[in-house]
């Protein structure tokens, strides 16, 4: 994606189902736990690099001995950071004591993380500043093992507010008011009341400290988690462990956010991605399973797992960005999907060019946009090897006609490159104006001055920044005669506020755009009367049953849109003329069947919280608060 976002942060979970020694004795090592979680997060690094946290916890160590390690960091290469700490350690601890190496017990009474459940967590913030303060895994602590709660997330709620004033009714004093803390408290306090309901069913049976064994084996997190998530409004997948080993990793009922795991007899998996877990564990794809929405994969204290319904679920609007964007494109079916957004553009294009092949030279917006290249190549080859059939089937073609047509392939170059290191600096909105120009090089004397157009795919276009700022003046100096802009993600109109950071519609070019055909038709008062209704609705508390914002777009076109996005980025002195293609939500829905949250294109939001977002997003907009709406 040309324009920086941030977005849906990654999470990981790993349960050895032996004993810590039976890993040192059959993988030789007493590191197996600490690098596969390395493995899963290094493959999930793609879904956050402002933060990553590890937390591990060891099952039924003596009184008197640490049983939850954590480490958090904010460097520059998290994970790196962290593991290298941790390996630290354990070298220290062994440099006297190498016998003791693969002496289990040994180990987990003298060293942290040598327990046998790992959490991981990769950052992407989306609130609050990039501290260590704000980095998950998140720890709720207690001298009773089973009152102690660690907590991760790649989640967004829409109801924070409602979701702090019930804790505070319940008598908690929250220290802020974000979705991280609201939501840990809130299972932490329905955990304390688990707890206590179990300990007053059995306290007159069993004496302490034989009881708090008893709370651990008949505590029901399901039940925790349903009493804890029944009010939340938002796009979650939360992992989290208790200070006894039980672990969960719950799903929000449309299945906005992802989640996927693997078991066998010597661990269960989790991951935000199929792909990590694959290569962390050399396993087929058709063994990872998706975790369901509303529901919650469990494994108990003893390594027994399942999946729970905690809440009802909804319509299942999986998240399309992720097939779009976010996600690794090593998983076959995003592969796929991406490949067949490419393909699903070539009538747009070939529109777009006048169908002139031979003066057309294709390429992408590294490196995301490569697989969707792919596909609108094959498309492209596609399209040809139907006009061959055609001439051959009527038999009208020259001989020379005929070499020509059999010969001919679509011509492809890679005009812009990419300085993967330099983006990483870029994160500052006051710079990147100043830096963005330097993050793409260009490949000259390829394209033939004044005759070629040249058509150049990008995932998608949100705020159309770059593509004014950098990328069409740098391929406007190879001298093209057209250059065609392709997004193979249809027209951003509406704020996400379910883990990606596009929470300001002013932001959005297919909104600006709008503004200025409305401006140009007459029709501003258009703005007026959403403003008013939007108003309305927050004020009578009725802002979560209608998007009222959907009305702005209804006067024009998909293709009028996309014309004026044309006519914005578009730098003054550019000499070539341009044109900008976005793929359709019809399209979208052809390419990714499986996966239709596609509010950001549509407005149709899957909780009611998403409507009341973007009506208070309009008003913040109106009234020139740049401000978030959730």
């Amino acid at each position: 994606m040309s324009d920086a976002i941030k977005h849906e942060c990654g999470i990981a979970l790993i349960r050895l189902r032996k004993p810590y020694q039976y890993y040192i004795d059959k993988y030789g090592t007493h590191l197996y736990g600490i690098n596969k979680l390395y493995l899963l997060m290094e493959k999930q690094v793609n879904r956050g690099q402002d933060g990553a946290g590890v937390a591990n916890i060891k099952i039924d160590v003596p009184p008197g001995h640490r049983y939850i390690s954590r480490y958090r960091s904010v460097a520059s290469q998290p994970v790196a950071d962290i593991f290298q700490k941790i390996n630290k350690k354990f070298r220290k601890a062994l440099k006297n004591n190498k016998e003791k190496a693969r002496d289990a017990r040994w180990l987990q009474e003298n060293l942290a993380f040598t327990g046998e459940v790992w959490m991981g967590h990769l950052r992407y913030g989306t609130h609050g500043a990039n501290e260590i303060e704000n980095c998950h895994p998140m720890l709720r602590q207690n001298n009773w093992r089973s009152r102690n709660l660690v907590m991760a997330g790649n989640f967004n709620m829409t109801n924070v507010e409602e979701l702090f004033n019930k804790l505070v009714s319940l008598g908690q004093h929250p220290k802020d008011e974000v979705d991280t803390v609201t939501v840990m408290e809130k299972i932490g306090h329905f955990l304390d009341e688990e707890n206590q309901r179990v300990f007053d069913r059995f306290k007159g049976i069993y004496e302490n400290p034989d009881l708090s064994d008893i709370i651990e084996d008949n505590m029901d997190l399901q039940r925790v988690l349903h009493r804890s998530c029944r009010d939340f409004d938002g796009g979650y997948s939360m992992v989290g462990m208790t200070g006894f080993g039980a672990a969960f990793v719950a799903r929000d009922p449309a299945g906005i956010r992802p989640a996927y795991y693997y078991a066998d007899d010597e661990v269960v998996v989790v991951a935000s991605e199929k792909p990590a877990i694959k290569t962390a564990f050399n396993v087929e794809y058709n063994q990872i399973h998706e975790v369901k929405p509303g529901h919650a994969l469990i494994i108990d204290k003893y390594g027994e797992y399942d999946e729970y319904e905690f809440i009802k679920p909804i319509e299942k609007r999986s998240c399309s960005f992720e097939r779009i964007y976010f996600s690794r494109a090593s998983d076959p079916d995003i592969y796929n999907e991406r490949k067949t957004l490419g393909k699903l553009l070539i009538p747009q294009i070939l529109q777009e060019i006048d169908y002139d092949l031979e003066n057309t030279v294709f390429s992408y917006i590294p490196n995301t946009a490569e697989t969707s290249f792919f596909g609108l190549v094959e498309g492209i080859e596609e399209y040809l090897a139907k006009q061959r059939k055609k001439a051959i089937m009527d038999g009208i073609l020259f001989e020379q006609d005929l070499d020509r047509l059999l010969s001919f392939r679509p011509r492809i170059e890679k005009l812009v490159s990419k300085d993967v290191k330099l983006r990483t600096f870029i994160t500052d909105d006051s710079q990147r104006d100043e830096m963005v120009s330097h993050v793409y090089d260009t490949t000259f004397e390829v394209i033939r001055k004044g005759v070629d157009n040249v058509v150049v795919i990008d995932d998608s276009i949100v705020r159309g920044t770059t593509l004014e700022k950098s990328i069409l003046k740098m391929l406007d100096r190879l001298g093209p005669k057209k250059i065609i802009i392709v997004s193979s993600a249809p027209q951003i109109r509406f704020p996400d506020c379910y883990g990606i950071d596009m929470s300001k519609m002013k932001e959005f070019v297919a909104f600006r755009a709008t503004l200025q055909l409305l401006k140009e038709s007459g029709l501003e008062n258009r703005v007026d009367e959403i403003y008013a209704q939007c108003v309305a609705a927050i004020e009578s508390g009725n802002a979560s049953t209608t998007n009222y914002v959907t009305a702005l777009y209804d006067p024009f076109t998909h293709d009028q849109i996309s014309d004026k996005v044309a006519e914005i980025v578009t730098p003054k002195d550019l000499k070539a003329e341009v044109a900008v293609i976005f793929q359709t939500v019809e399209n979208l829905r052809k390419a990714c069947p499986n996966h239709i949250g596609d509010w950001y294109f549509t407005g149709n939001y899957p909780t009611p919280g998403g409507n009341k977002v973007v009506n208070k997003a309009f008003v913040n907009f109106v009234e020139g608060k740049g401000v978030r709406a959730y």
